[in-house]
């Protein structure tokens, strides 16, 4: 297992360095002028100049390109344009708010969604199933930034029980993870159920109740264990997008983390820290991917590494 993440790590550094040359060409493509944008619309050109020198910008594209992959190298990330402040400071405060955001709702959507999943699953064509189902599509078409809206007009404006915003304290967190995770529920319910029908018509379940194990038994230690592993692919897959696309409830909910500071980001032409977060949110998805083949092993001890 230790030769294979290291195998697996040192295959992300050839990745990761295409992966800066696609982001820093591609932010340089975006129509602005950052040096314009910080000093104003009524800024000198000599102004502009000396900002594009401070900057870098005054030289070309490769020399541009290899400063900053030597300072990355070096853990550097670069100063903020915008904040005057070292990007990799910037990254670490917000990705720990956008963590802990995604993590609540993550975690709430997958318990919540696999329970509702199992259940309908036992009771296929039944009530349970048809109410977990609807349920699930009723989530999965709701649009998220209308249902944080509905939550804010209901516990905070009229109920009062929750802060309409921010990041204060454990009451601050309940409606923007709701809102985050309310579409992931109903994928996961409507993922489970699929996955542990189909693994219930396999030959060892019903071998298993040709010999008289308690059906409890076949669904916990047999069937689920099985249907969960297509599912925890689902679910490695889904948070490296909730990660990285939080935008919008980061912004309903005035939550200060990764998202909010992107767009801003882009808005400033803030290069240094457009370039750390793409390489951030990159980052992240090689390291769940890695996490999730390592969690397969758990869930199927007959697969072994490579």
């Amino acid at each position: 297992m230790v030769k294979y993440l290291v195998k697996r790590t040192l295959g992300m550094i050839p990745l990761l360095f295409v992966v800066t040359i696609i982001i820093f060409m591609f932010i340089h493509m975006i129509p602005g002028d950052p040096a314009r944008i910080a000093l104003g619309p009524y800024a000198t050109e000599e102004a502009v100049k000396e900002m594009h020198a401070v900057m870098n910008l005054d030289k070309p594209l490769y020399e541009q390109y290899w400063i900053y992959i030597t300072n990355l190298l070096g853990g550097d990330f670069g100063t903020s344009f915008k904040n005057h402040k070292p990007v990799a400071e910037l990254l670490w405060e917000k990705f720990w708010l956008t963590l802990k955001l995604t993590a609540w709702g993550m975690g709430w959507a997958l318990a919540v969604g696999v329970l509702v999943g199992i259940h309908s699953a036992v009771r296929r064509n039944r009530w349970p199933d048809h109410l977990g189902m609807t349920v699930s599509i009723i989530g999965l078409s709701m649009p998220e930034f209308w249902f944080g809206f509905l939550l804010i007009e209901l516990f905070s404006v009229k109920l009062g029980w929750l802060p309409t915003g921010g990041t204060e304290g454990f009451l601050s967190l309940i409606m923007p993870s709701l809102t985050l995770g309310i579409g992931l529920l109903g994928l996961f319910a409507r993922f489970t159920r699929t996955s542990l029908l189909e693994v219930m018509q396999e030959d060892y379940i019903r071998t298993a109740r040709a010999k008289g194990v308690p059906k409890r038994m076949i669904m916990w230690k047999h069937a689920l264990r099985n249907a969960l592993i297509p599912l925890v692919t689902m679910s490695g897959i889904q948070f490296g997008f909730m990660l990285s696309g939080a935008v919008i409830i980061e912004a309903v909910f005035s939550w200060p983390g990764m998202g909010v500071l992107l767009v801003d980001s882009v808005h400033f032409r803030d290069f240094p820290m457009i370039q750390g977060c793409m390489l951030l949110f990159t980052l992240e998805f090689l390291i769940i991917n890695l996490i999730v083949d390592v969690l397969y092993t758990f869930l199927n001890p007959q697969l072994r590494f490579d």
